[in-house]
């Protein structure tokens, strides 16, 4: 620890080994070593004390649509980083919509690093989307660094991001296997949603029935085939069915590979309590009933799925409208999205080196990034402290996303973050946030 320039120390940090008091030495950006307690410190180092909150390694959330540039109304990096930085979040991945123009050619790409270089509060990087039309440019934007690519089976609400039909999935998936890659994937069947009854208006039980389990079951089963097939690595985005767990389990068990993910509203928000017309509560796939959601939960637990990311996909608020058949269907998350599931998995027997596996460590591994997602020597100094034990009330006002439309409005939340760091830099404390010092991140180191 003798050229360390910051050592932080608390009685409390999750490691890959467990929670134990320890103090962190950091040097350069990297975490040099996890050393006990009272391990002195050098001449020169800045000790910061954390007390008994909790050191935990910076959450690496691999979904969320920022929407920039294009749809920056909705949201965009500076507003969208910063509350991920709120929330404990050091990492995000983008999705290549809601933006415009979409991630779908290398140009795209960097037109989007451009415009979120100097917003970035915390490391971002990109996926890339797979349409009908753009299998040509698929080993293009993987060469330029996105982290894999996203692709819908069903409609994705925008125009400029149609979905793939299963003779497109199959030539997508063909090329992003063919170069090594990962095909992540909005499993819904279109033709279970057209059967499906469409009723539209505010009563929230008619749109649960738009979006069936089914639909999501047909869908996973039909892309585990084309994985099996190719010998692809896919994996499944914001799984709300759990009816397709025992597909996914048999899969992995023969060897197809396959990842999957689940959200907070998933694991935290019910059916049963949504009143109608509460279009903040409006996702695709839709929250269910509190029966699936402890299926989710014991699929976390047994490691059939394999983290939680939020999804984080605002809007407007006059796009909230109390149709659910035309409101936008997204749920912003990233500011709440550790104490959601924190709260709920405490209260189901949990402790918060799963969270960390959840949130971080399993989500970094999803895409390759090995210096994030643990608190070991090597990795980046990325570090959320929380006060997990504390609680909050939800207020929208407080919120750092640009439209501040939530479902969790007025829940009370356990876990609040003291301070988040980025690279050894202190980037929020108190509610102050540093200037942005964020970092664009590639598959390529």
């Amino acid at each position: 620890m003798s050229d360390a320039e910051l050592v932080l120390r608390s009685t409390r940090v999750i490691t890959p080994e467990g929670t134990r008091a320890a103090s962190v030495a950091v040097s350069a950006g990297r975490i040099t070593a996890v050393l006990p307690y009272d391990a002195p410190v050098p001449g020169g180092a800045r000790l910061e004390d954390l007390g008994d909150d909790v050191l935990l390694p910076g959450l690496v959330d691999t979904h969320v649509h920022v929407n920039d540039p294009g749809r920056t109304h909705w949201e965009g990096f500076w507003t969208a980083t910063r509350a991920a930085a709120a929330g404990g979040i050091t990492t995000l991945v983008d999705m290549p919509l809601n933006s415009l123009p979409p991630t779908t050619t290398v140009e795209n790409l960097r037109t989007k690093q451009t415009v979120a270089a100097d917003k970035a509060h915390i490391d971002v990087g990109f996926w890339g989307g797979a349409l009908p039309d753009n299998v040509k440019d698929l080993r293009p934007l993987h060469d330029a660094g996105v982290f894999g690519f996203k692709a819908f089976l069903s409609p994705s609400g925008v125009d400029e991001f149609p979905h793939l039909d299963q003779e497109g999935l199959a030539r997508s998936l063909a090329e992003i296997a063919g170069f090594g890659g990962l095909l992540i994937v909005h499993a819904e069947d279109p033709h279970r949603l057209d059967a499906a009854p469409q009723q539209g208006g505010p009563k929230y039980a008619d749109f649960l029935a738009s979006r069936p389990r089914d639909a999501e079951d047909t869908a996973i089963a039909a892309l585990i085939a084309q994985a099996r097939r190719l010998h692809a690595r896919v994996h499944v985005l914001h799984l709300s069915s759990g009816d397709a767990l025992p597909l996914i389990a048999a899969a992995r068990a023969e060897g197809v590979r396959i990842t999957v993910e689940t959200c907070p509203h998933y694991l935290t928000l019910t059916a049963e309590e949504v009143p109608d017309g509460a279009s903040a509560f409006k996702c695709c796939p839709p929250i269910r009933e509190a029966a699936n959601q402890d299926l989710l939960w014991q699929a976390l637990a047994d490691g059939t799925i394999d983290c939680v990311v939020t999804d984080h996909s605002p809007s407007t608020a006059d796009l909230k409208t109390d149709d659910f058949a035309t409101a936008w269907g997204g749920i912003s998350g990233l500011q709440l999205s550790l104490a959601a599931v924190w709260t709920e998995a405490r209260r189901r027997g949990h402790g918060l080196e799963d969270v960390v596996r959840w949130m971080s460590t399993r989500t970094a591994a999803l895409v390759g990034l090995d210096r994030k997602g643990a608190i070991e020597a090597g990795r980046d100094a990325d570090f959320a402290v929380l006060a997990p034990d504390e609680t909050f009330t939800v207020d929208p006002a407080a919120l750092q996303h640009r439209n501040r439309v939530t479902a969790y409005a007025g829940r009370t939340l356990y876990g609040v973050v003291k301070s988040t760091w980025l690279r050894g830099e202190r980037i929020l404390a108190d509610g102050e946030f540093s200037a942005p010092k964020g970092e664009l991140l590639t598959r390529i180191p």
